[in-house]
């Protein structure tokens, strides 16, 4: 560790001291409750075990489940040894999860038992991983978790740097294809300052972690709590009803929201009578009635934020009731700047690219050194989005860039490009196009407009199920309709505009 360096192990070892018999962590499933000196003992142990099964600077550790203790400790070993952790999304098919192991190489793979089945058929394509190990203890078929936790003697000191990398989080498919953005452990700790700092987290808030460890937002909402000397309360998925139980039981204080998180745990609350009065800080992007609706029910305070996994979840973000709609301002540590085609910068009120700089900003696409200096150009990381400021430094959201147009189902990120690769390869299917449209549930649904091939019928169903089976269900259109003569443009392709007036409603 560099004298100017400041890592996640670091602040591991600051809390133990600091905090020490205050609870970090709570498991909501097994009733596991931790303090901040007995994460670090175990962190400690676990990472004897990984240097000993072979881990070193550098190695991944894939992590397929659901969220618990282990993977939390997981996170803290490989932090200690300066390993980098390649969580994986379990919501993909079986091929996409293929795809991005076998994209980052893990050295060692820990599963949950509902996905090893998955694993075991998969097990000759995976050339990288010398071992498999349970996630959790009653996982079943691989070597024990616990086997790492019972070896002897301390583990080596491992020189580490903060701008290292440490997490893998492979995104959507831009181009078809997923990138493994790489973070490092300054990433991490810039982005618990910014929400700390900006939410006021203390150490007697309480955080509901019911966002996946794989995600970004799921992951850094509770590094930050771990961070701020707060108590995390686990849960291993969400589940409406228990929420909100845990909610009033355990005085939780602070979530984070995609829609339809906090709506369903708002008719919880209604239909069961659970207080949820503590939930005081809610973060996330929502619709305006279930914010309103929540801040009028609890007296809470809703943060809208803008952000991608690239910039370490967040670059803006403001309280609701300051500019309704807006995804509030740049935060403390980094810039926020608006650009034309020609990266010149637009003026107040005019839309242009979101491009970021700070040391929020990710590494770069793991082994895609063409991607990475394309979104690094000019020094500023551009993200695809478009947005626009207005005269008080508030962000406004405007969607993607044609070339990168993004559809955000509940939290989710799913680019047309690979839902219309899959519709594609139907035999009845002549052309597809494929974009978001407002939806009550999940903020923004996915819609297919199919055109078929001459003498061919099919039914929305039969689409909807077709693509369900072949990539991630999340990602399947909840929305279909078929046309008889789409527009074309004069290469011969379909004219996205004028297919979006035309079919754009729901």
């Amino acid at each position: 560790m560099g004298l100017f360096d400041f890592t996640f192990y670091d602040l591991i070892q600051r809390n133990a001291q600091c905090f020490h018999n205050r609870p970090a962590w709570y498991d909501a499933d097994s009733q596991r409750l931790i303090t901040f000196a007995e994460y670090k003992e175990k962190v400690d142990q676990l990472a004897k075990g990984l240097q000993q099964a072979g881990i070193k600077k550098g190695d991944r550790i894939g992590v397929f489940g659901k969220n618990s203790l282990e993977y939390f400790l997981l996170y803290g070993a490989s932090a200690a040894l300066g390993a980098i952790v390649l969580p994986i999304n379990w919501r993909l098919s079986a091929k996409e999860v293929v795809y991005n192991l076998n994209d980052a190489k893990p050295f060692l793979l820990f599963v949950d038992a509902e996905f090893q089945e998955l694993i075991e058929n998969s097990k000759e394509t995976l050339q990288s991983v010398k071992a498999y190990f349970n996630l959790t203890p009653a996982a079943g078929g691989f070597l024990e978790f616990e086997s790492l936790m019972e070896r002897g003697g301390d583990f080596k000191p491992v020189e580490i740097c903060d701008q290292d990398g440490f997490i893998i989080i492979h995104t959507a498919a831009v181009a078809g294809s997923p990138r493994g953005a790489l973070l490092s452990h300054r990433n991490m700790i810039c982005s618990n300052i910014h929400l700390s700092q900006s939410m006021q987290i203390q150490t007697d808030d309480v955080h509901l972690n019911l966002l996946p460890l794989f995600h970004v937002g799921g992951l850094f909402m509770a590094t930050m709590s771990f961070h701020a000397g707060a108590l995390n309360i686990n849960m291993s998925k969400f589940d409406s009803v228990q929420a909100a139980q845990l909610i009033e039981d355990k005085s939780v204080s602070v979530i984070f929201d995609f829609s339809p998180v906090l709506s369903s745990i708002m008719k919880a609350h209604e239909t069961h009578r659970i207080r949820i009065q503590s939930l005081r800080a809610v973060a996330g992007i929502d619709i305006p009635d279930t914010i309103e609706r929540y801040q009028a029910m609890t007296g809470g305070t809703f943060y809208c934020v803008y952000g991608q996994t690239e910039v370490s979840g967040f670059a803006t973000l403001g309280r609701y009731n300051e500019r309704p709609g807006s995804a509030g301002r740049m935060l403390p540590l980094n810039r926020v700047r608006l650009v034309d085609d020609n990266d010149r910068t637009v003026s107040v009120g005019e839309i242009g690219e979101i491009t970021v700089r700070g040391p929020n900003v990710f590494l770069g696409y793991w082994n895609l050194p063409e991607d990475t200096a394309q979104a690094f150009r000019g020094g500023w990381h551009h993200t695809g989005d478009l947005g626009r400021f207005d005269s008080d430094g508030f962000l406004w959201y405007e969607g993607r860039k044609a070339e990168k147009e993004l559809i955000k189902p509940g939290g989710e990120n799913v680019y047309p490009v690979e839902v219309e690769r899959v519709l594609l390869e139907h035999p009845s299917i002549e052309k597809a196009v494929v974009f978001g449209v407002p939806d009550p549930k999940w903020n923004e649904g996915i819609k297919a407009v199919c055109q078929l091939k001459a003498g061919e019928s099919l039914e929305a169903e039969a689409v909807i199920r077709f693509v369900g089976e072949r990539i991630a269900s999340f990602k399947k259109p909840q929305y279909v309709e078929f046309a008889s003569d789409l527009p074309l443009l004069p290469d011969g392709s379909p004219d996205r505009v004028q297919i979006k007036k035309r079919y754009g409603a729901r």
